[in-house]
């Protein structure tokens, strides 16, 4: 299809307002953070997409798709901008971003029966806002909450840092609406469970824009305490140690609102003024004032029967004053645009993945050791190290960080850099059973070990993919393995 055809076919459904061909607009739109560097300084080399257009409603949303659908046009559904995966990068000349930036209504807050509807565009941040008026949280806290809209954060199946409290957003989302390429409107209704079949909330629930888009989210609510927040912080000797304590905390049935565990290296980068060059560990409790009370014994008691691996406490206020600190605002992803702009560096990546408990700190030395054996510019290293973030009763996540001196062209950075770290990362992950991605999803660059990370599991999401987008026209290459995007890669 020509441009001229697409764009004939889109102002059939839209107004002249809700289609942005401003060529900066659609160079912005070609990928997203993962590329950031490359993109900065405007090098990137995948193809530009036609048109970015801005639904108004559901019933747009399906008259586009259907268009799509019936034109062969590759459409990247898009809400809040923050993917870091690729998930949003384009690899299809003839391409449609679907943004939902004009779907921004909160439909309803429900304070007694605990749940919030909203369109696919209303940033977190805003929902968070209309709720704390009234006492009240999404309980979810992503890097990207003042930036990132539900749409997105529905579709890359995101986890905030409140997790081990809260859970991920799979487990905050009630209901929603979809709308699928051939025009199909599926409602998902808001209930607090149903045995109807299987759970069809998950084939929606991190699909990366794959298979649908999501219009409309209804997510659960809870009651906020500020006034009971405790926390606490501790050096410790090392990653094992922590690893441990947080394991005893949430085995013990305990769920205290952030469980953190840093390397020395990814230390150094947080806790400068503090960290004495070791590891670091870390807890927030929150909640009504008997639970954190009781939270905190148990983060006392856990301490105390690895008091071999501890070294000394942290003022409960320096952790305090850290986490204030941590969200992404939008002037601090300008700021580091210009900073790429400006100079030839950047803070590097981070990959994360999850295991359990006996597996994650097996995966972590290997990793770390095969990078300082294998990788061909290890000097170019200026932070190599690793968190744990998010627990659960059978496991815990590990998010690799690294830092490098980037000494090639802007172009080359990701397949010189970035990308043999994250095999080597991927590959022990998946050597020793864990899973390759914790929570940024697969995107474009980790779709090569989709169906070694599912295994015999593959049949069912390839089976997804042909019942609900036959034509293969939602977000090309992101998840699903393709031989012609192998180029981008």
């Amino acid at each position: 299809m020509t441009k001229t055809e697409l764009l004939e076919g889109l102002r059939g459904i839209l107004e002249e307002d809700q289609i942005n061909l401003d060529e900066e607009a659609l160079y912005d739109a070609a990928a997203d953070r993962y590329k950031k560097y490359a993109k900065a300084k405007k090098v990137l080399d995948v193809p530009i997409p036609m048109a970015i257009v801005y639904p108004d409603s559901t019933d747009e949303v399906k008259k586009i798709l259907q268009f799509c659908n019936n034109n062969g046009v590759n459409v990247i559904p898009r809400s809040g901008k923050t993917a870091t995966e690729g998930g949003l990068e384009n690899w299809k000349e003839c391409t449609v971003v679907v943004d939902a930036n004009r779907m921004k209504k909160i439909i309803k807050i429900d304070t007694y029966n605990m749940q919030a509807t909203v369109q696919a565009g209303v940033q977190l941040q805003t929902l968070e806002d209309e709720l704390r008026k009234l006492g009240y949280t999404t309980g979810h806290s992503p890097q990207s909450k003042p930036v990132a809209e539900f749409g997105g954060l529905v579709a890359t199946r995101s986890i905030g840092q409140f997790s081990t409290l809260y859970g991920g957003i799979e487990d905050m989302v009630a209901g929603l609406e979809c709308v699928f390429p051939d025009g199909h409107i599926s409602r998902i209704k808001n209930v607090s469970r149903r045995a109807g079949g299987p759970d069809i909330r998950h084939i929606v629930i991190g699909n990366e824009g794959t298979l649908c888009y999501i219009t409309e989210v209804t997510v659960k609510i809870f009651k906020f305490y500020p006034e009971n927040n405790k926390f606490y912080g501790y050096l410790v000797k090392d990653i094992d140690t922590g690893i441990k304590v947080l394991r005893e905390v949430v085995v013990n049935g305990f769920k205290p609102s952030v469980a953190r565990v840093y390397s020395e290296e990814d230390a150094r980068q947080h806790f400068y003024h503090f960290h004495k060059g070791k590891c670091v560990l870390l807890f927030m409790a929150e909640g009504p004032a008997g639970i954190v009370e009781a939270t905190g014994a148990e983060i006392e008691k856990a301490v105390e029967k690895y008091q071999s691996g501890i070294i000394e406490p942290v003022d409960a206020s320096l952790i305090e004053e850290w986490f204030n600190h941590l969200n992404w605002s939008q002037q601090d992803l300008d700021d580091e645009r210009q900073s790429m702009i400006d100079n030839d560096r950047h803070d590097g990546f981070t990959t994360e993945v999850s295991a359990d408990w006996e597996t994650i700190p097996k995966i972590y030395y290997n990793v770390i050791e095969r990078i300082k054996k294998e990788f061909p510019r290890v000097d170019d290293l200026t932070m190599l190290g690793g968190h744990s973030s998010h627990s659960y009763i059978n496991g815990t996540n590990m998010y690799f960080v690294y830092n490098y001196n980037i000494n090639c062209n802007p172009e080359d950075e990701m397949r010189i850099y970035h990308h043999p770290l994250q095999r080597i990362i991927v590959e022990e992950t998946l050597k020793e059973g864990g899973s390759m991605c914790h929570h940024h999803g697969i995107g474009k660059y980790r779709n090569e070990w989709t169906k070694e990370e599912h295994g015999s599991a593959y049949y069912m999401l390839e089976k997804l993919k042909e019942a609900f987008d036959p034509n293969g026209i939602m977000n090309f290459g992101t998840i699903f393995p393709q031989e012609e995007g192998k180029k981008y890669q």
